[in-house]
């Protein structure tokens, strides 16, 4: 009797064992039946603004999951079709593509393969079934930066520098102009575009003679929105003694004391809701826009900049994105008529 009351604990707790092993093995299994990859585009995943900005919403999904992504640096405009369908035959299960320019390729891949979700950033009018697509309200978050520049400028002159002359980047000049001139009228805006081709996203040398050329002419503010190009452009306005403002990345910190502040724009978000999402089975398709309600769109404010931001200039600030999430202040969106009425 005592021998066969051994050998039935004994067989139930080798059966215990063996449905805990296979229990953690499904678990394991399970936390990573996804395979995703992200394919940056110009100006490569360390490009201190949006591209890097993607970059630490893949981090922040790889430190939480373990699970590694693939990744792919576009350096010409060639190569985003045959990354993604490379991705696809490496067995990706979601592939993420960083930018507008990608458009095609996504569009294009995707339809091949419905199998396989896809999701990209700065896209909102593709159709397909098995594609996310994100966009952001660029024009509210940099109206909050122009009423910040217009606080700190000395001369009433600021500036603007954009990237790609393309529409996305109009919105954030046109939405900056407003924020400039909700607080000063007779504000003069400088802009210019460093080109018309990809290219103009990787020209900090460029960037930074356009910043110079609006210094000299009494601009002490210049905001950015340009990719890599923006490096230079915060460094011309440092080496000037003037001050710039960063974009997309929280870029205070590239030259203390010479950002005013940075237009957060969370592609991060994006990037790890994506990834999150598809291995929670709780992807979905379609288009998500992300303003400064969604939490899409922001200011930066951190021990980089404390020092330049004056309670005058956080408050201004503050009352301008109570005002935009109230609904009492809307912001022009260029893209909505191709102008700017500001």
């Amino acid at each position: 009797m005592i021998k066969r009351k051994i050998l039935s604990i004994v067989v139930a707790i080798v059966a215990m064992t063996v449905g805990l092993v296979t229990a953690t093995q499904t678990a394991v299994a399970g936390s990573h039946s996804i395979k995703p990859a992200v394919v940056f585009d110009m100006g490569g995943k360390f490009d201190k603004s949006f591209n890097e900005g993607v970059w630490n919403g893949v981090k922040k999904f790889t430190e939480e999951t373990g699970i590694e992504v693939m990744e792919f640096e576009v350096t010409n405009e060639t190569q985003r079709e045959q990354a993604m369908r490379r991705m696809v035959d490496k067995g990706a299960t979601i592939v993420l593509g960083v930018g507008f320019a990608q458009a095609d390729a996504v569009s294009k891949v995707a339809a091949d393969n419905p199998d396989v979700q896809f999701s990209i950033i700065d896209v909102g009018w593709l159709d397909a079934p098995n594609l996310r697509q994100y966009v952001f309200k660029e024009h509210e978050g940099s109206f909050l930066v122009g009423v910040a520049a217009a606080k700190a400028s000395q001369t009433g002159k600021v500036g603007f520098v954009g990237g790609q002359d393309i529409g996305l980047i109009s919105r954030f000049a046109c939405g900056y102009v407003g924020g400039v001139k909700s607080v000063l009228p007779s504000a003069e805006v400088y802009q210019n575009m460093t080109g018309s081709t990809p290219a103009a996203w990787n020209d900090p040398a460029r960037g930074a003679e356009l910043t110079r050329s609006q210094i000299d002419r009494g601009a002490d503010v210049v905001y950015h929105a340009a990719g890599g190009t923006g490096v230079g452009v915060i460094q011309a306005a440092a080496d000037a003694g003037k001050l710039a403002i960063g974009v997309d990345s929280n870029q205070n910190g590239l030259a203390p004391g010479s950002v005013l502040t940075s237009m957060l724009k969370r592609v991060d978000v994006a990037a790890y809701e994506t990834f999150m999402d598809a291995k929670n089975d709780a992807f979905t398709s379609g288009v998500q826009v992300l303003g400064i309600a969604e939490g899409g769109v922001d200011w930066a404010l951190d021990d980089n900049n404390k020092s330049l931001i004056t309670a005058d200039i956080k408050s201004a600030i503050e009352e301008a994105r109570d005002g935009i999430l109230s609904g009492d202040i809307v912001v022009h969106d260029f893209l909505a008529d191709q102008t700017c009425p500001y």
